[in-house]
């Protein structure tokens, strides 16, 4: 929306429909800024799959992926704008040897990764994992002591709330809906300066704590699918209505709303 022809097609789209439902306030707020009515947005957050992501057995994910120390754990496509290069500097602040990275997804900034890795000494301390299959995630994410998104923009991050069904804390940067999800300090840490430096300490700060993985899955139980789909029907409803029909003309025919 920061450009002119886009932010135009945006606004003409919004202001067409009876109703619009954003994943977080955060995005409503940003249509409110295009001169988008308010009263026609409802935010209807996502939930997590509470049944697939689930504390699961993790020792056996942790033998499964071979970590012997503190693992830490990235998720996301390998592009500049969700911070995985961030997570490998901050690694590099960690005092501890025993605290490994995990980075799991593909694309065009595999190898620039790799390469600072590298460069910083880390290159046995960092592992790309690739792309894995949905299906995989939730082992992964039972073996990480925590989860990074380091994100310079996000609406809804579901691998936030896909780590913490799996019981496991997030170090976040504080953008978009991510401060929606992440609400007290029992389940994760927000940074506010997207530096090195101060990830390094909310890593820090979190581990130290260690954040009871039971109590996290318990605050993820909170964003269950079930309250979304109820405030979705209930907005339709409401849409329909108030929805003004056509007046039929007398060639036209009169069909049965089902």
């Amino acid at each position: 929306a920061q450009y002119r022809l886009p932010r135009q097609m945006i606004r003409w789209a919004a202001m067409q429909a009876s109703g619009l439902i954003t994943v977080c306030q955060a995005l409503k707020t940003s249509l409110i800024d295009l001169g988008v009515p308010g009263d026609k947005i409802r935010v209807l957050r996502n939930g997590v799959d509470l049944v697939t992501f689930s504390p699961g057995d993790r020792l056996a994910a942790r033998t499964r992926f071979g970590a012997a120390g503190r693992l830490l754990l990235s998720v996301g496509n390998l592009v500049p704008l969700k911070g995985h290069d961030l997570a490998i500097r901050a690694l590099a602040l960690l005092p501890d040897q025993d605290t490994e990275l995990a980075i799991a997804g593909d694309g065009p900034e595999e190898a620039r990764l790799r390469a600072l890795a590298t460069q910083l000494g880390l290159a046995a301390r960092v592992r790309f994992l690739g792309r894995l299959p949905h299906q995989a995630l939730p082992e992964i994410y039972r073996a990480a002591d925590a989860l990074l998104l380091l994100s310079s923009r996000e609406g809804w991050a579901n691998v936030i709330l896909e780590a913490m069904a799996c019981g496991t804390p997030v170090v976040a940067t504080e953008v978009g809906g991510t401060p929606e999800i992440v609400t007290t300090p029992a389940v994760g840490e927000l940074v506010a300066e997207r530096t090195p430096a101060a990830i390094a300490a909310a890593i820090t700060r979190l581990l130290a704590r260690r954040p009871d993985r039971a109590a996290v899955r318990a605050y993820a139980e909170g964003f269950s699918w079930d309250a979304t789909t109820q405030g979705q029907v209930e907005f339709f409803e409401e849409i329909l209505a108030t929805a003004q029909r056509p007046a039929p003309s007398a060639m036209s025919t009169t069909y049965a709303r089902p």
